[in-house]
């Protein structure tokens, strides 16, 4: 009787954690938030400042083929959201790296000058380090804009390159109005719960509730001390964006090349900001699509009826299909 009393004791002493609340707050680098596959720091400086890298190294769970895979995300999700993904490539064989660039994700947030040129030598540094000096490039949204710049700066580390619904595939500043880092910091410092979720929902052809993850994580980044800065960083990188095309490169990739597009995809930047028979001729990915596949020398384009800015997400079995079958 004793010995239970004790044991009770105990375990009233140490209530098992409860999962975290939607209205928890989330640090800025997401210290609390799990990964699906263990996380490594890569030590970097940049202007000055010491800063870190976060990353997955995810080796094969099938038969080695000895390739390596590069995963690059978008501007609003962070590495994370390549978890399906990262299996499938995974169980095929190949060895996965699925870097948060910085100022996103689980990696350092500085005040410094954004460029995809800047991010594409950080990854380039995080290979070199894991020791791979080749690699099949995929990269989502803004992590598409990386992609592209990546394999113009390294074509001989370039063995492929996927583009899933990338932007840029149009200069957003002949009908995007400029508004500044300041402007658009303000914007983002103090977002609605509601108008974050509307925001998300339009990623998607399909809404599904797990999607509502995402826009969870986004507003519980912005309910912490250091959100502030989170918003900095964030308000730099759309800077990079809207003054970076890559749509007047495309036709210098001298690589293989995959276009995986959404049909249903009209994602653009401004368009909380444009009167709507502007916001209508932005974001009409199935034309940009036909575009950019003219526009790259033996392109191939994939086209998904009915899917949104996020084929991954939301059609992975037609996505990862589409990607094995290019990558071999």
């Amino acid at each position: 009787m004793l010995s239970l009393a004790l044991a009770a004791l105990l375990v009233a002493a140490s209530p098992a954690p409860a999962p975290p609340s939607p209205g928890e707050p989330l640090g800025i680098s997401l210290e609390s938030l799990p990964y699906p596959y263990p996380v490594r720091m890569l030590p970097i400086t940049i202007e000055g400042q010491d800063l870190r890298m976060a990353y997955m190294d995810v080796a094969p769970s099938g038969p080695s083929n000895g390739k390596a895979v590069l995963l690059l995300h978008g501007k609003n999700f962070p590495g994370s959201y390549w978890a399906d993904t990262i299996r499938a490539l995974s169980a095929a064989g190949y060895r996965v790296v699925v870097p948060d660039q910085v100022g996103f994700g689980k990696s350092s947030k500085p005040d410094v000058h954004y460029t995809f040129e800047l991010l594409a030598q950080q990854t380039a540094k995080l290979l070199e380090t894991l020791g791979i000096f080749r690699v099949a490039v995929v990269g989502h949204s803004m992590g598409g804009m990386l992609a592209v710049r990546f394999a113009l700066m390294y074509p001989q580390a370039t063995t492929h390159l996927v583009l899933e619904n990338p932007i840029g595939l149009e200069d957003y500043r002949e009908k995007v109005p400029y508004q500044g880092v300041d402007a658009t910091y303000r914007t983002l410092l103090a977002p609605s719960r509601d108008g974050l979720e509307r925001f998300y929902r339009t990623y998607f052809a399909t809404w599904r509730e797990e999607f509502g993850t995402w826009a969870d994580l986004a507003w519980r980044q912005t309910l912490g001390g250091e959100w502030p800065r989170g918003a900095r960083a964030s308000a730099l990188t759309y800077e990079m964006i809207y003054s970076q095309p890559v749509v007047q490169d495309l036709g210098k990739i001298q690589v293989p090349v995959l276009l995986v597009i959404g049909q249903a995809d009209r994602t653009t930047l401004g368009r909380g900001s444009l009167p709507p028979e502007v916001l209508a001729t932005l974001g009409r990915f199935p034309e940009l699509g036909k575009q950019a596949a003219l526009a790259i020398p033996g392109a191939k384009l994939v086209e998904l009826d009915g899917v949104g800015h996020i084929p991954h997400l939301e059609a992975a079995d037609r996505f990862h299909p589409a990607l094995l079958m290019f990558l071999r």
